[in-house]
């Protein structure tokens, strides 16, 4: 199988090993960190009674194949995305980009949480790979970092601006820092972007990604379950 047709299992068994939580054939990161897991296809009743002895009862989100969830599972959300490859991305070094650490967190909960939607951001997330930032007068303007780390690449994550500096290219600056990274240790970029995002897709494309495939984008629900 190829690292991006199930991007968490490569991840959690590949560059992210060290935060895996498992039972069975299920893998998950740790719930203060991420709240992916990765259920092999195809799935026994085995594979779902370890599902929800590890991860339930909560949200958890499951993206890259599709699997029908278990009969007791309630679908929460599902909506149809895209990944995207680098395929002719131009990497490039910033100055002004700094790399976000420790510190930082409190600062990024929040312009993460005011500037895209609501998401969450927990003070962990860092530790899944590089995030940089560039400021102006002190305060943290445009971010963007890694998430998924599959063998051999890099997903590009919560790539933000608050509005009050968009349209002066600064979330360009920061893919292509990032990248600029990601190849010095021999890794690409990827990224997954909702169907209906235009936007971004469009900004993607400029930047030199092309689709690879559609995805599902979901979450499910798990019951509560006695863990032996």
């Amino acid at each position: 199988m190829d690292p991006l047709d199930d991007p968490v299992r490569s991840a959690l068994t590949g560059p992210h090993a060290h935060l895996a939580q498992r039972r069975g054939r299920i893998l998950r990161y740790p719930p203060e960190l991420s709240r992916f897991i990765t259920i092999p296809h195809p799935t026994t009743a085995e594979d779902w009674a370890d599902a929800a002895a590890l991860v339930g009862p909560e949200q958890a989100p499951i993206a890259g194949i599709v699997v029908a969830p278990h009969p007791d599972w309630k679908v929460t959300g599902v909506g149809p995305g895209l990944q995207l490859v680098e395929d002719d991305a131009e990497p490039r070094t910033d100055d002004e980009a700094v790399r976000l650490g420790p510190a930082d967190v409190p600062e990024i909960v929040a312009f993460v949480a005011r500037h895209r939607n609501g998401r969450l951001f927990t003070p962990r997330t860092l530790e899944l790979g590089t995030y940089l930032g560039i400021r102006r007068g002190g305060a943290l303007v445009a971010m963007a970092g890694e998430r998924l780390r599959p063998t051999g690449w890099a997903e590009l994550s919560a790539v933000c601006t608050d509005p009050a500096h968009r349209r002066q290219g600064l979330a360009v600056r920061l893919v292509r820092a990032l990248i600029a990274g990601m190849r010095e240790r021999g890794d690409h970029a990827f990224l997954h972007v909702a169907h209906d995002n235009t936007g971004a897709l469009a900004l993607y494309e400029r930047l030199g990604f092309r689709l690879r495939r559609p995805i599902s984008m979901g979450s499910v629900h798990i019951p509560e379950v006695d863990r032996p």
